[in-house]
């Protein structure tokens, strides 16, 4: 598996239309953006979707990623506490994991949100303005996600031309076959892990919001401080 496109449901999203097949290896839709386009391979959701917003007719290529697939994978990456809990990053960890891919490329995913549209289709609910412990910082978690990937030999990047929460590369969607892996400091990457296993943080079943109580926000700020370091700062817009 090469280069991975991950669809998510910013208003942007729908730029990827016309994008020819060819540029990718396999097509992940997050919840709704599986109506984007009708080529995509894989379609990841929470387990309360809403079994009306699913795709009625299936192709055999096709599949539906739950959570009894991705808790797992994302597990072997240090669960959600550390991951972020939103289906961006979900989706990527299980990519990552479940694909081996060598890039991994998301559109819609800034996690930017105007009053006038949330979504691609109009108005929606948007995890990162949940009261949530691991959304504290939408940044350093997409850092953690790209130091991780890169490990793994995989680059992570924004095809997103917006104003985005992530801190990814930017690129084009035809110049995929060219990226390279970032540059990332591993020994900030190695003291940012041991200080996740030092905080224990990890919910096996995934439902780590039935043990909020438990996890210090002061000590993930730190952590999360920790892995913007280990990355390099963002792109800007021009």
């Amino acid at each position: 598996m090469s280069i991975v496109l991950i669809l998510g449901s910013g208003p942007n999203v729908v730029q990827c239309r016309d994008w020819p097949r060819g540029h990718f290896d396999r097509i992940v839709a997050i919840n709704n953006a599986w109506a984007v386009r009708s080529d995509w391979d894989d379609v990841i959701h929470p387990d309360d979707f809403p079994s009306e917003r699913m795709p009625l007719d299936l192709n055999p290529k096709q599949r539906v990623v739950r959570a009894a697939d991705y808790v797992p994978l994302q597990n072997t990456f240090g669960g959600f506490v550390y991951a972020g809990g939103t289906m961006a990053f979900t989706a990527s960890y299980w990519a990552l994991a479940a694909l081996k891919p060598r890039v991994i490329a998301v559109m819609g995913c800034d996690m930017v949100y105007s009053a006038a549209q949330t979504h691609f289709y109009g108005k929606g609910t948007a995890d990162p303005l949940r009261q949530d412990v691991t959304l504290r910082s939408l940044e350093a978690k997409s850092a953690r996600l790209m130091a991780l990937a890169a490990r793994k030999g995989c680059a992570m990047v924004n095809l997103s031309q917006d104003p985005s929460r992530l801190v990814f590369p930017r690129a084009r969607h035809d110049e995929l076959h060219v990226v390279t892996l970032p540059q990332i400091d591993q020994r900030i990457v190695d003291a940012a892990m041991q200080q996740e296993e030092a905080l224990g943080y990890y919910v096996p079943s995934g439902e780590y919001w039935k043990q909020e109580g438990r996890f210090d926000t002061d000590a993930i700020d730190a952590l999360d401080a920790l892995w913007l370091k280990a990355v390099p700062a963002p792109q800007t817009l021009p």
